[in-house]
């Protein structure tokens, strides 16, 4: 049986990760500091250690029993806050990393799966993104990743560590069989904020400009179920134990979903009013994102299952509606 070791197993994505590989059979060990995961999210199937990647001595002490592979996932994520606090992602995210990266090769790991982001390509200059799109990140965030992407090469290089950059677009959803039970803290992203608009938990949600050179002037962005991402770590590990070749792949669903489709499709299907209010476009928001996965379906067999728009919505909504009073 086959031993990863999730770093961040206990946040929102994490989670579905540590159960896909479970569901796949493998040995799952899931380090977390808490900072951002949920103890609700941890699986009895899989083991604990509360600890912290700035901290070089817990991290040798957990790779020290012997690991196949490491999922890295634990990093600092707001591309807003990131523009005034670089110090601190600089340190959380690429020291965090380098952290990571040296017990793995001194614990004799072979494999790490990194989560990288869309945010290291910047705004687009030809749609759909594709993975030899230029890399011209415009937060810092985005610059934190592509640093560890350019670590992670040397690293390859140098030190024979393979790895899998993974270019998440817009992750959305919730495990559709309901086996996670923590939501995400202080979600940022749309939808969301769109489910605590419709559980009441905001008075109303704000749409930032309907102006855009779009179908319906609102924003387009790329969305993938955090199941169908789960599912691509799973294989891209298979994929870099078979061929011991490290790679890079974006990770979306190759469909754009405006601001008003979404909003529009959450209300038909919460049955909730879901209060709007347009506001002004917010600076560095490109019109339209959206993804090709093309190299992710050649080179992994990977397809989405649960990407479409009434599967995103359904199981976020369940979500809430379990955790929240509705008022």
């Amino acid at each position: 049986m086959k031993r990863i070791l999730v770093i961040g197993g206990a946040g929102y994505i994490g989670s579905h990760v540590a159960r896909a590989f479970l569901d796949r059979g493998y040995d799952v060990t899931v380090f977390d500091n808490l900072q951002s995961g949920v103890r609700e999210n941890l699986f009895e199937d899989a083991r604990f250690i509360h600890g912290d990647i700035m901290r070089s001595d817990q991290l040798r002490t957990a790779m020290a029993s012997g690991f196949d592979g490491c999922v890295h996932l634990a990093a600092l994520k707001a591309a807003g806050q990131s523009m005034v606090k670089p110090e601190e992602y600089a340190e959380a995210n690429i020291t965090g990393t380098i952290h990571i990266l040296n017990q793995a090769v001194a614990a004799g790991i072979s494999a790490v799966i990194f989560s990288s982001s869309a945010a290291v390509y910047g705004s687009p200059r030809y749609l759909p993104i594709d993975e030899k799109h230029p890399k011209e990140p415009e937060n810092f965030y985005g610059f934190t990743k592509l640093e560890i992407e350019r670590i992670l090469e040397w690293y390859d290089k140098l030190k024979g560590l393979r790895y899998a950059a993974i270019r998440y677009f817009n992750a959305a959803g919730y495990d559709v069989k309901g086996r996670i039970k923590g939501l995400e803290l202080n979600p940022e992203n749309l939808l969301p904020i769109v489910m605590e608009t419709a559980a009441g938990i905001r008075t109303k949600l704000s749409i930032f400009g309907n102006d855009y050179p779009t179908r319906d002037g609102s924003c387009i962005r790329d969305y993938v179920h955090v199941s169908d991402l789960a599912e691509a770590h799973v294989k891209a590990f298979e994929h870099i134990l078979e061929n011991n070749r490290s790679f890079s792949v974006n990770l979306g669903s190759q469909t754009g979903v405006s601001v008003f489709e979404m909003v529009d499709r959450a209300r038909v299907l919460t049955g909730r009013t879901i209060p709007a209010e347009l506001t002004g476009r917010r600076a560095g928001d490109p019109a339209e994102l959206v993804a090709s996965s093309e190299k992710a379906r050649e080179l992994l067999g990977w397809e989405p299952k649960y990407s479409d728009v009434d599967t995103l919505i359904t199981s976020t909504w369940k979500m809430y509606e379990k955790r929240i009073v509705i008022h």
